[in-house]
């Protein structure tokens, strides 16, 4: 394409000042295409960690933009088609309206990740919440541990089943709630999973392991500790793992309670120096 002939330095002064800061502010997300023609592009998502709508932006910027024309564009997403492709088209246009002659295109990456995030949200309806198993209880000098086990095929239905136990005062109130998970996709034949201390220092890594030694799948187990006022020492994260282990045994997780007695037993040692 050649070079558009910047007839506005005003504009051209805009226009650089504007793409600085969307490239401070977007980092990798933003990318420049032909810069000597003022194109460039900028990935979004509704999800930082867990995308599951993801769009591009490709942009021109004409020689009179902001003062007189809005930027031309195109929004790239497979799934963006027929009245969903003309809402989100109207809404950039009205904000191109009430802020004419001024940089638009933050508030126009802003209002469609707006969009991709209302549209995931209505589709998580169709999503239903799993259903949450309650394990039985450890209590060692005061302090007691209660697992909760839900069977997950994705990062939302983490989220629900997270959000979901919080809807509970004594859990919310618990003074540690760790969790792990492990999800395996079967396109990419690997997992994701991940882990949570809440301030137990290791004990969300020591979880996962032992949800990776028993080779569990698609499983979120969550072990709420209430600390009752007299340090357990080493001892806290053996019945953290024991709440998890007798809880996949009790939902059939693993077959075998000796195994996962002794899968929990091979956790490294804490590098915390507060010992409750």
């Amino acid at each position: 394409m050649a070079n558009i002939d910047v007839g506005n330095a005003g504009d051209l002064q805009s226009q650089i000042e504007e793409v600085e800061a969307l490239s401070s502010i977007y980092g990798d997300e933003w990318c420049v295409i032909d810069e000597a023609a003022r194109i460039f592009c900028i990935k979004i998502t509704d999800d930082i960690d867990y995308p599951k709508l993801k769009a591009c932006l490709q942009i021109i910027l004409p020689h009179d933009y902001p003062s007189a024309a809005p930027p031309v564009y195109q929004i790239n997403a497979a799934w963006l088609r027929g009245p969903d492709r003309k809402t989100l088209s109207n809404s950039l246009e009205e904000l191109y309206v009430e802020n004419t002659g001024e940089s638009i295109l933050y508030l126009w990456v802003e209002k469609i990740r707006e969009f991709l995030l209302e549209k995931s949200q209505s589709t998580d309806t169709d999503e239903e919440l799993p259903p949450i198993k309650l394990g039985e209880t450890i209590t060692e000098r005061r302090s007691t541990f209660q697992p909760h086990l839900a069977p997950v095929v994705t990062p939302r239905q983490v989220r629900m089943v997270l959000d979901k136990l919080f809807e509970n005062k004594k859990i919310a109130s618990a003074t540690h709630n760790i969790y792990a998970y492990r999800i395996y996709c079967e396109e990419k034949q690997s997992f994701l999973q991940d882990c949570e201390d809440d301030g137990e220092t290791a004990a969300g890594g020591r979880l996962l392991h032992l949800l990776q030694i028993l080779d569990v799948r698609n499983v979120l187990v969550v072990v709420s500790r209430w600390y009752g006022g007299i340090l357990l020492g080493p001892d806290r994260f053996k019945h953290i793992n024991n709440s998890a282990r007798n809880i996949l045994v009790q939902e059939g997780y693993t077959s075998s309670a000796d195994e996962a007695s002794k899968a929990g037993g091979k956790n490294k040692k804490s590098k915390s120096k507060k010992t409750k």
